[in-house]
């Protein structure tokens, strides 16, 4: 344990910050996970709907700095290349 009363105070500051990343991270997931299953199913629509709900969340983790700028990037171009497909 830190015995500096600015090391507490960072320790304190990065626990804090750690859950909010981590709640964040657990919420994207959920989103793409959603357009995934749609894809699967086969269901353009639903896969659509999903994906409008997706990438607003997607934007905010690079925003916030969770998720870098490429990665999400990368799986917006993806999920909409196979909702494309789908047709």
């Amino acid at each position: 344990m830190a015995n500096i009363k600015s090391a507490q105070k960072r320790i304190r500051q990065t626990e804090r910050r750690n859950a909010i990343n981590t709640a964040r991270k657990s919420r994207i997931r959920t989103f793409v996970k959603k357009v995934e299953k749609a894809l699967a199913a086969g269901d353009k629509e639903a896969a659509m709907s999903a994906f409008k709900d997706a990438q607003p969340e997607l934007q905010r983790g690079v925003t916030k700095g969770v998720l870098h700028k490429n990665t999400v990037a990368r799986k917006i171009s993806r999920m909409n290349a196979a909702i494309k497909a789908l047709a």
